[in-house]
């Protein structure tokens, strides 16, 4: 009887655990969604949808410039990945460098934290007059998409990488001392009627991060990046225009001696949170707002696209608060909660692991010059686990590269995918499967385009973000994310 007794109470035990089971299966059913196999892109045709203006008549006077700046204003303009500047290579080879750019752009950023944290950063030596520098970006890595620009009065139009880990707005200029080629012909600053030198005393000089003089007393400017690349030259104020939107006395960095390994632009917009960015010095002009839509090049031949103003913001978008790092103003730093995969919250992923500490260690940033996410690697292994569970019914590759969760997808159109959720602190963004399983050669291997890091600091990269119109709202200290925003 009393055997018969704990037979009954085992079976109520495993009853009630199936019930469970059953319930909880039912209140959390897998989410899967489509991912529609396609190959890698090849390199898109360097061309330029956007006419660019008639050149102004010499006669023409250029509007007062306190005026110009303090009229609110909107703009758009076209962005192109930089793969367009290497049409001769393969899609495995454009692939090959974009992640080899990728591991040295997240390795410099690492390195920028680091060293803005630990408030003693070494500095390069000095030229003659110039008594340290600025150290921002990486050349290789200090960008993935580029506009057309006009530089100077009348305007230069010119390639320029677009760039929000970097503050600094710098183009080559003549004459060279050392100068990389670029595909347009090098800005001449004599040619220019708004091109000004700054004197050594100006707030703009003294806003470098340390500030150089020649010998007539005026400002130097230079920029060393990870590699060793290096820009150095005057420090002065120039027009820029976009499109037919003009934006007078912006401070950049005229570049006479531009060494290393640099990309075929002419230069660099600067689109951090610092002083000397761009939009932070056209705030009164553009409301310190812009956003992006980076197209997926695997599914749309369409150019990406930026706004500057006002209508950057989208009214479709979900907004998460802007945190400062108290060390380092360059970087868009957000509050990352948590990940979903598969329609679950990861667990083992909680909000301390990407918490910024009041030394500036840790957090999450957004970026632009990034391609891969990086999270830190607890986070990371927790969410790949849950991924590799959930999609357990694809069949696995080796790993690639940086990516340690691959799949043989050969022969296949298309596969039903686990979803995957970023949950940052006041808005929900899931993510297409474009965005998160990516193809990697030409047969079939698949990988989930996510890395691990040692480093307490998370990166939220570039192809994470397609086909959203991230919104960088300063004057609202938030970042907004509208999906399918690329129309």
């Amino acid at each position: 009887m009393e055997e018969k007794s704990k037979i009954s109470l085992l079976f109520s035990s495993s009853v009630l655990l199936l019930l469970f089971s059953l319930s909880a299966a039912v209140s959390n059913p897998l989410q899967l969604q489509t991912l529609l196999l396609r190959p890698l892109p090849s390199a898109p045709t360097l061309s330029w949808t956007d006419a660019e203006p008639e050149p102004e008549p010499e006669s023409d006077s250029l509007v007062e410039i306190s005026e110009l700046n303090a009229v609110t204003s909107n703009t758009t303009l076209e962005m192109h990945h930089l793969d367009a500047f290497s049409s001769e290579e393969t899609p495995e080879r454009l692939f090959d460098l974009r992640l080899q750019r990728d591991a040295l752009r997240a390795e410099t950023i690492y390195s920028l934290v680091s060293k803005a944290v630990a408030r003693n950063r070494p500095r390069a030596p000095g030229r003659p007059g110039f008594s340290s520098s600025i150290i921002s970006g990486l050349a290789q890595g200090s960008g993935e998409y580029f506009t057309r620009l006009g530089v100077g009065t009348p305007p230069r139009y010119l390639y320029m990488v677009l760039d929000t880990g970097s503050d600094v707005v710098w183009v080559q200029c003549s004459p060279c001392k050392n100068c990389y080629s670029q595909s347009d012909p090098i800005f001449d600053p004599t040619k220019s009627r708004s091109f000004s030198g700054i004197p050594c005393g100006s707030p703009l000089c003294r806003s470098l991060d340390s500030s150089g003089c020649n010998k007539r007393r005026m400002c130097l400017y230079q920029v060393s990046y990870g590699d060793g690349s290096v820009t150095f030259g005057d420090f002065s104020t120039e027009t820029l225009t976009f499109r037919r939107t003009k934006v007078g006395r912006v401070a950049l960095g005229c570049g006479h001696d531009n060494e290393g390994l640099f990309v075929g632009a002419a230069g660099l917009l600067g689109l951090g949170r610092g002083r000397l960015s761009f939009p932070t010095q056209a705030g009164r002009r553009f409301n310190r707002k812009f956003s992006y839509c980076l197209v997926d090049r695997s599914a749309s031949s369409k150019p990406s696209s930026m706004i500057f103003g006002d209508a950057a913001i989208p009214r479709t978008a979900v907004f998460t608060p802007l945190l400062t790092n108290p060390k380092l103003d360059t970087f868009y730093y957000v509050e990352l909660l948590g990940i979903s995969v598969g329609g679950t919250r990861v667990r083992g992923i909680t909000p301390s692991l990407f918490k910024m500490d009041p030394a500036g260690n840790g957090g999450v940033i957004i970026d632009s010059g990034t391609s891969v996410t990086r999270l830190t690697r607890p986070a990371y292994i927790a969410m790949r686990d849950a991924f590799r569970i959930r999609a357990s019914n694809l069949k696995r590759a080796p790993d690639f590269s940086l990516f340690d969760t691959c799949f043989d997808l050969s022969g296949k159109t298309s596969v039903k995918v686990p979803t995957v959720v970023l949950h940052f602190r006041g808005a929900d963004v899931s993510l297409p499967a474009t965005n998160y399983l990516i193809p990697v050669d030409s047969s079939g291997t698949f990988c989930f385009a996510f890395a691990g890091t040692m480093s307490g600091l998370s990166i939220i990269g570039n192809i994470q973000q397609q086909s959203f119109r991230v919104a960088f709202d300063s004057a609202g200290s938030r970042i907004g994310f509208a999906p399918r925003g690329c129309a």
